[in-house]
């Protein structure tokens, strides 16, 4: 079969499932709205997230690995994401909607992860671009989020879990056809192989430190929306914004054939890690929201460049035969634990000076991280390491 068309399934994996996601991300807290919750309810539903990617993701990299197999813990997580989110959305109560929450999340926080693990061996095994493989999520995240608004609006916010489950359906139908990834090893990969990771120091090291960066990002991802409506803004521009910086994302993603392989991945994420603070700083200083809509093509710019090039670095420190669970690890810290510190960092400095200091000290802690970068760069432990991993060819 061509390299392309086994790709296929991945793509549409991809794409269905961060296209399902945008439900989530953009349309939840309507939809919690709706049900009667206040705002710090809806606040502690959506913190459960993070909350529970910091134990699923890791859980389920792990038994990827041990069972050499992505494939299989993908039907498990999106089968659970189809039973939980059709009793999550049941849910009236503040009580069974946190808990079916973390459950729900439980199974769907990994889908993406697993999602990227899978794409980047797959690209490594074809010689081929892991953002050309992942550029597919993004064109599925940037399309729902215009598709579902209009969708959404026609037919009402109570019939969110209609469209969800049907792009899940999608999601959990083409992964049939997935090609899996399988690690020949002289034995099973058990719990105690796992201290390898926790025994690396320069995987630890850089994971601390992207987190200076990263959760400026997760910041910027709950309180954008905002910020904009501070600024004066409407919720047509904060869609708008959202698309346009996915779009540049998925841009990016799709072009890194052409750019990644110039430059040793840690030029990319030291640069992107001074756009990220270039455009905080922007952000600061605007005073007219269709400002932060042109600006949003900085997205790709940053993120962008920050995930593909992070997410290979990482893999060259990592074990092969334990790859799933140091991708879900960077992953957990990425999105998890980022968006924890985030989501609380945020929620205090906007409400008490408003958005434009909350992101001027983004721009400073993204500088921050980056000088840090910089050093771990230039210091040993920040020269490229590839763990041997212990497998039969």
């Amino acid at each position: 079969m061509p390299k392309e068309e086994s790709l296929l399934p991945l793509k549409g994996l991809l794409f269905s499932f961060h296209a399902s996601n945008t439900i989530i991300i953009s349309f939840l807290p309507l939809y919690l709205q709706y049900k009667g919750l206040d705002g710090k309810e809806i606040g502690w539903v959506l913190a459960i997230g993070p909350l529970a990617a910091i134990i699923s993701q890791p859980f389920w990299g792990y038994m990827s690995d041990k069972y050499q197999t992505v494939k299989r813990m993908l039907l498990i997580c999106i089968v659970g994401l189809l039973i939980s989110s059709t009793v999550f959305f049941q849910m009236n109560l503040f009580g069974p909607l946190l808990l079916m929450g973390f459950v729900f999340y439980f199974f769907t926080s990994p889908i993406g992860a697993l999602g990227d693990s899978l794409a980047q061996r797959r690209a490594s095994m074809l010689g081929i671009s892991f953002g050309g493989i992942r550029t597919w999520g993004s064109i599925g995240f940037a399309t729902s989020s215009l598709v579902m608004g209009e969708v959404l609006s026609a037919v009402g916010i109570e019939y969110i879990m209609w469209p969800y489950l049907l792009i899940g359906l999608a999601a959990l139908f083409v992964c049939f056809s997935l090609t899996d990834i399988k690690v020949k090893t002289s034995t099973k990969i058990q719990l105690k192989d796992v201290k390898q990771l926790f025994q690396n120091r320069p995987f630890f090291i850089f994971l601390f430190l992207i987190m200076f960066v990263t959760l400026t990002h997760r910041t910027n991802d709950s309180f954008i929306g905002l910020y904009i409506d501070q600024l004066g803004g409407s919720e047509g521009l904060i869609g708008l914004s959202w698309f346009i910086g996915v779009a540049s994302e998925a841009l990016v993603f799709a072009l890194a054939g052409v750019w990644f392989r110039r430059y040793h991945p840690f030029v990319f994420i030291i640069a992107a890690g001074l756009l990220y603070s270039i455009r905080w700083f922007i952000y600061a200083a605007i005073d007219v929201p269709i400002l932060i809509f042109a600006f949003q093509f900085m997205h790709g710019l940053t993120f962008g460049v920050f995930y593909v090039t992070a997410f290979d670095y990482i893999t060259r420190l990592i074990p092969t035969t334990l790859q799933a669970t140091g991708h879900l690890m960077f992953v957990t810290v990425f999105f998890g634990i980022s968006g924890i510190i985030g989501s609380l960092l945020g929620g205090a400095l906007i409400d008490s000076f408003g958005g434009g200091t909350l992101y001027f000290v983004l721009g400073m802690i993204a500088l921050i991280g980056t000088g840090l970068l910089t050093v771990y760069h230039i210091l040993p432990y920040g020269k490229e390491m590839v763990v041997k991993p212990n497998v039969r060819g």
